[in-house]
């Protein structure tokens, strides 16, 4: 009996000592390109961001000061107050436009050939250019511009709007139209993947729309609300063509800072600003994470 235990422990151990040699073989490519090209980088720049920044030179030569310059400068502290600010702002206002578009798609659209072509729509403007969508918003908000001559036409005004361009407000006006499609997307998907069936159910035990709305339908959606705010915040955050095409260079986000820094050949300085746009998506994500699991969820 003792032999046959055995021999059932030795077969049992090999299957699993197989599985386990199959897995790292599976899993060893990826942790590879991770390490190659997301790590390696990563740990570059927090070096290079230690190293003494000269005029016209740069050494290896460990320091603080460029660490320093950047958090005792007012300039940088308001360029990073208004990251932020534009990626909450963005956030919130690509939520609001893209949650009722992807509502109507994943739930009141009933063909599914129809909600397909409603989201291949919605990516249609990406098939061209990101720069050229962004310098359509200029005649749109411009003085002379569309959006003012209608709003003048109709009585809304009684002169052009200044503000509608080289200004915040035209930075978020970009953005949001620019990246509400991750957000669609993602809420659109979760919203298919709702059983009809239960909303039904809701409706014949008495329950109205706003009810089932945040009983059943935003509970689960939000797995895709995580995912498109991740996807949402990583892009806005690292932003700089946008600010420095709508705003006449009048908004200055921690990206066009990097742009500014690597164009003046200052590898140092840019290194840090990176590092600290790194911590803050990082720091990011992990707060939409924490909302919703989504390896339990997806």
């Amino acid at each position: 009996m003792t032999e046959t235990s055995t021999a059932s422990g030795a077969a049992g151990t090999l299957p699993r000592q197989k599985t386990d040699s199959t897995a790292w073989l599976l899993i060893t490519p990826g942790v590879i390109w991770m390490t190659l090209f997301l790590v390696a980088p990563i740990l570059m720049i927090l070096y290079v961001s230690f190293w003494t920044q000269t005029t016209f030179a740069i050494n290896p030569t460990p320091t603080l000061e460029s660490w320093r310059d950047f958090f005792t400068s007012q300039t940088y502290m308001n360029a990073l107050w208004t990251t932020v600010r534009i990626w909450l702002i963005v956030l919130a206002a690509t939520l609001l436009v893209g949650y009722p578009a992807a509502l109507f798609i994943g739930i009141f659209v009933r063909s599914r050939i129809l909600s397909i072509s409603l989201l291949i729509v919605c990516v249609i403007p990406f098939w061209t250019s990101f720069l050229i969508r962004v310098l359509a918003w200029r005649p749109m908000l411009g003085r002379e511009g569309a959006i003012n001559i209608l709003l003048q036409k109709f009585g809304i005004t009684s002169a052009p709007i200044d503000a509608l361009l080289f200004s915040e407000l035209s930075v978020v006006i970009g953005m949001t139209q620019i990246y509400v499609v991750f957000m669609v997307g993602p809420i659109a998907f979760m919203l298919s993947r709702i059983d009809r069936n239960v909303i039904e159910a809701a409706r014949d035990l008495g329950a109205g729309f706003g009810r089932i709305f945040t009983r059943i339908i935003l509970p689960l959606s939000l797995p895709g609300v995580v995912v498109g705010a991740i996807f949402v915040s990583v892009m806005v955050l690292g932003e700089f063509a946008t600010s420095a095409a709508l705003s006449g260079r009048q908004v200055n986000l921690l990206g066009n800072i990097i742009v500014t820094q690597v164009g003046s050949l200052k590898w140092a300085f840019a290194s840090v600003v990176g590092v600290v746009l790194t911590v803050i998506i990082g720091i990011v994500i992990a707060m939409l994470l924490r909302v919703v699991d989504l390896k339990r969820e997806l």
